[in-house]
């Protein structure tokens, strides 16, 4: 009688016939550690989120939709509308964008398409360099040089356009070193490494061989780059500017001190404003009861947009790989 333990002679040395063998335990360990850590950045976030609406819920139910959507804001009169630094915050950001996103695409197909690796690599560190600098430097160096140097340059361009139908209304007088516009140039000093950095990394995995398959057709590096790599890297690049969206809405200190702290919602981009981690850093330490509960309410808004933009790109990057693979 065959014991019910014993291995089958056909199956290969060494095989269980398909019995389970308990993984080692360096290995379980290793996935508890990572799944702890895991699901411990999912909790930190809920807690935050949590916390900060429950501080925010008077400011919520007081003022309602409309009145958080307001463009008044009070303290004096406890009316505490968003609607300003909503807007002042998607206006610099934007205005970054518009600056940051030409210039890091093509630093970053500089580096990966024409000039040499041995060459590229300095400039490489350089770049990660300046993703690195805290933003109260960026912050104290605008408003102690650049802001007063773009006082200067502001005031001619307002001149030549007063009275310009459209460009008028943008660039026109009042100017101010510390305005809209310089947060947006400060900003895209701040995310043009990040991009740069993240779409450098996109474009490396073109794979070698569709480029020399576009030489191989007489195409010119121009056209390669056209047809070969933005078509590949199209997902990738979209979801490194979504991520350096994220930051320059986020980003508090070198705007606080860059953009002169005008709740106004004006079309003027040389005019001071404000946004809404500006307004937050300036104003919490002098804050109490619904004042208080209001700038934690932009706390709340801000981070849910920025979770938003975020999961977004994160979806648009995943979208793109499957699509390189084939799937």
């Amino acid at each position: 009688m065959t014991s019910a333990t014993s291995v089958d002679p056909a199956l290969p040395a060494g095989s269980t016939g398909g019995l389970s063998r308990k993984r080692p335990l360096g290995d379980r360990t290793f996935q508890v550690v990572t799944l702890v850590a895991g699901l411990l950045v999912l909790v930190i976030l809920v807690l935050i989120a949590v916390s900060t609406s429950q501080q925010s819920s008077s400011w919520f139910s007081a003022e309602g939709i409309s009145g958080i959507f307001s463009k008044t804001w009070n303290p004096s009169t406890n009316h505490f509308g968003a609607l300003t630094f909503i807007y002042g915050t998607a206006l610099t950001s934007l205005i970054a964008l518009v600056l940051a996103v030409p210039v890091s695409l093509g630093i970053a197909l500089l580096l990966t398409e024409v000039v040499a690796r041995r060459w590229s690599r300095p400039l490489v560190y350089v770049i990660d360099l300046l993703a690195v600098v805290p933003s109260v430097v960026w912050g104290l160096w605008g408003i102690l040089v650049f802001a007063p140097w773009l006082q200067h340059i502001y005031t001619p361009i307002g001149n030549f356009f007063t009275g310009v139908p459209v460009l008028g209304n943008l660039f026109g007088p009042p100017v101010s070193g510390l305005s809209f516009f310089t947060a947006g140039i400060v900003l895209a000093f701040m995310i043009t490494p990040i991009i740069t950095s993240l779409s450098r990394e996109v474009i490396a995995t073109v794979p070698t061989m569709d480029r020399e398959g576009a030489y191989a057709l007489g195409a010119t590096r121009l056209e390669m780059i056209r047809g070969v790599v933005l078509p590949h890297s199209q997902g990738g690049l979209v979801g490194a500017v979504l991520l350096g969206l994220g930051r320059a809405m986020g980003e508090t200190i070198a705007v606080a001190l860059v953009i002169g702290s005008s709740p106004v919602i004006t079309s003027h981009l040389l005019a001071p404003g404000y946004t809404m981690p500006a307004v937050i850093a300036n104003q919490f330490g002098e804050a109490s009861g619904l004042f208080r509960s209001a700038l934690m309410g932009l706390a709340v808004l801000l981070f849910l947009f920025t979770i938003i933009i975020n999961v977004a790109a994160r979806a648009i990057v995943e979208r793109s790989a499957r699509r390189g693979r084939g799937a």
